[in-house]
């Protein structure tokens, strides 16, 4: 018998991994929500977290979903995204990161994953971690067989506050080799009123992200990840605003 099978969450992953909207699309760019929901069932308590805390940006990232939607609407554009908390095991890290399942998040302890056997990990990242990451290389390989291009692009969001530290900051491009694209997109939101920067709030490290390193750099691929100050994605006033900002330039 699989360790896994031995798991104390056996059965609980019971909603699909992933939502995939416009799988046949010819459009180059594929993009990728990993922190798009907050959901946790019932059955683990919010992994030990009050309810306000469990809504908070720790769980996910709060606004990306929508400006991904909008985004895949108006190019016409692959979304795939996730439908489980990155509290439960974070799909941008590498499986064996040692904060892919975190036991604390910022200020936040996150109780239910302390202490968790090998046996739950190792479930979690067979049903949550692995059939995510497939069906990406899937879409991938399978425009690549078709001789289409492909772009990777991962839609995030970011605190105003970290670490009790205010960040001015409101966009930021993220990128390992697509050096060039990067600085197209970065050079498209510098042309207008926005405070950009490269490589921040966070850099790409193949040790410690997923979607870039493996589905887009290791692959000759162009692959960036957005990320957008989430205080800037609170109504879908502001969502639309941002991919008017993002579609032309993507």
């Amino acid at each position: 018998m699989h360790a896994c099978t031995e798991s104390a969450e056996l059965g609980l992953y019971t909603r699909p991994v992933y939502n995939l909207s416009r799988e046949d699309s010819t459009n180059p760019l594929i993009l990728v929500c990993e922190h798009a929901s907050r959901y946790i069932p019932e059955a683990l308590n919010n992994l030990g977290l009050d309810e306000a805390a469990a809504r908070e940006h720790i769980a996910w990232d709060i606004g990306a979903l929508q400006l991904a939607e909008q985004l895949s609407e108006q190019l016409g554009a692959t979304l795939l995204s996730a439908n489980y908390s990155r509290l439960l095991i974070d799909l941008n890290r590498p499986r064996h990161a040692p904060d892919s399942i975190p036991l604390q998040s910022e200020i936040y302890p996150i109780p239910g994953n302390r202490e968790l056997d090998e046996a739950t990990r190792e479930y979690r990242r067979q049903t949550l971690f692995k059939p995510f990451h497939a069906r990406l290389q899937m879409l991938i390989d399978e425009r690549i067989a078709k001789g289409l291009p492909v772009r990777v692009v991962g839609i995030h969001s970011f605190t105003p506050v970290y670490y009790g530290q205010p960040r001015p900051l409101e966009v930021g491009v993220l990128f390992g080799q697509a050096q060039d694209y990067a600085q197209r997109l970065l050079d498209g939101l510098q042309a207008q009123p926005l405070k950009v920067a490269g490589n921040q709030p966070y850099k790409i490290d193949p040790l410690g992200d997923m979607t870039v390193p493996v589905h887009g750099d290791a692959r000759g691929l162009e692959a960036v990840l957005i990320e957008v100050r989430n205080d800037l994605l609170r109504s879908p006033e502001a969502v639309s605003r941002w991919a008017g900002y993002l579609a032309p330039l993507l």
